[in-house]
């Protein structure tokens, strides 16, 4: 409550990085062999192409530059979607994908999961332009029970990741880390 907005920002960038890794773990990988400089043979892993990354906007671009410090070239569609304060109905206003998203793993970031409303509003989109929810990992730093069974009842074949899972979410968390609170 009380931290500077660059402690805010630092400790949630840390939150944002472990979510974002843990979402790179869930992707699928083929086996490789590296050499190292020393002439040495390592067998390693290398994601296999197409994944992509979805921001919901405003609060989920906090998110990507976690997601491209880990991917460096990694494709990112954006989404804004906005809930009415009355009725907590999410609109949707605007969707930009890579053009064969539908072929494509997606890593869909929102940081805090309230209702579940945006998320669900954000894969109805998704699932428009043919992507399949079993190839969905929401990468989020709070949810609520609420919130994530209202996800999963809608969508069951959809991952969530969170760092936590708890009755009240920081809904301020936005406002905080772009310094418009």
């Amino acid at each position: 409550r009380k931290s500077s907005r660059g402690d805010f920002v630092f400790s949630a960038d840390r939150l944002i990085r472990l979510v974002v890794e843990e979402g790179l773990n869930q992707l699928p990988y083929t086996e490789c062999t590296v050499t190292t400089p020393t002439g040495h043979q390592y067998q390693g892993v290398r994601f296999e192409k197409g994944n992509c990354g979805v921001s919901i906007m405003r609060s989920g671009e906090a998110m990507e530059q976690g997601l491209r410090d880990c991917c460096r070239s990694i494709r990112i569609g954006k989404i804004l979607i906005q809930s009415d304060e009355e009725t907590q109905r999410a609109k949707v206003y605007y969707a930009k994908f890579p053009p064969d998203i539908y072929r494509r793993k997606v890593l869909l970031m929102y940081p805090i999961l309230s209702t579940g409303n945006t998320v669900i509003e954000a894969v109805k989109v998704l699932v428009e332009h043919g992507v399949q929810p079993s190839v969905i990992i929401l990468l989020s730093l709070f949810s609520t029970p609420h919130g994530a069974r209202s996800i999963i009842q809608e969508f069951p074949e959809i991952t969530i990741l969170t760092t936590e899972v708890h009755p009240v979410a920081p809904t301020h968390f936005g406002q905080k880390y772009f310094g418009t609170d």
